[in-house]
């Protein structure tokens, strides 16, 4: 597989991760990390389930994956994630050393990456990401937008009752 692909199949793991916490009726955002061409972690948001602000995706990848290689720098990884990370987890990112983030879909409210800041790439951090966008975005969008349509929808029909 070329690189692309390699993406891909990787960021298609994470929307498996993603359609787990839909299926919970947690927000689809899933991710995963791979070290050496394996995947070391995998998550989903759970913040609804375990009524914690801290368990997004990739925290919880992040905090299996210092788990397994027993270090809490994560230098020789990549992380796929659905959506472009948060604040809370761009510094966790930064802080753990991850030097590869590959996302889906933009986050126009909350992304910092590249919608309203860009903390993976500031050079006043002593490190930063590479960083692709856009992987599978049409998919993590897809799964965002069908989630957000049918609570919407649910909150309605519990108003007409």
């Amino acid at each position: 597989m070329n690189g692309m692909e390699l993406d891909q199949h990787y960021m298609s793991l994470a929307i498996e991760e993603a359609k787990k916490a839909g299926a919970k009726g947690e927000v689809p955002i899933g991710a995963v990390i791979v070290h050496d061409g394996n995947v070391i972690a995998r998550a989903h948001n759970l913040r609804e389930t375990s009524r914690n602000a801290v368990t997004h995706a990739e925290l919880m990848a992040i905090q299996q994956a210092c788990e397994t290689l027993d270090n809490w720098r994560l230098e020789d990884t990549i992380l796929y994630v659905t959506l472009e990370p948060c604040p809370m987890c761009a510094g966790a990112i930064l802080q753990s050393r991850i030097p590869r983030v590959v996302y889906g879909a933009r986050d126009a409210k909350a992304g910092c990456v590249d919608s309203l800041y860009r903390l993976l790439n500031d050079e006043r951090f002593n490190h930063q990401c590479e960083v692709k966008e856009n992987v599978l975005a049409d998919e993590c969008g897809g799964l965002l937008t069908q989630f957000f349509r049918d609570l919407r929808e649910k909150k309605k029909k519990r108003k007409l009752l």
